[in-house]
């Protein structure tokens, strides 16, 4: 696949961006350049290699979901949470309705 000056034209126009013809001129080998890179990544044999969504293994540090029983930090303070909101009802914050 190769890109003209029109192609560029019309890429820069859908991306709204003001280019003058030099800099059109300029973009065209670029761009080529850019697709034969790929097509040539396009001729590599991936057939053994497995999808991955990182170049290293990760794990996820995942705990335990509790609820800490420290007054100071922890939960159970709901009550004492709610005496702070402007409007509580059933238990949650209570706000103004902004979808109609």
């Amino acid at each position: 696949m190769s890109v003209d000056k029109a192609t560029v034209a019309r890429i820069a126009s859908l991306a709204r961006i003001r280019m003058d013809d030099a800099a059109l001129e300029r973009m065209v080998p670029e761009l080529n350049g850019i697709l034969a890179w790929v097509e040539q990544l396009g001729e590599v044999d991936v057939s053994g290699v497995e999808p991955m969504a990182a170049v290293i293994p990760n794990r996820l540090r995942l705990r335990e979901d509790e609820v800490d029983a420290d007054p100071l930090t922890g939960g159970g303070k709901r009550d004492d949470v709610l005496a702070n909101a402007p409007v509580a009802e059933h238990g949650f914050f209570g706000v103004p309705k902004v979808i109609e």
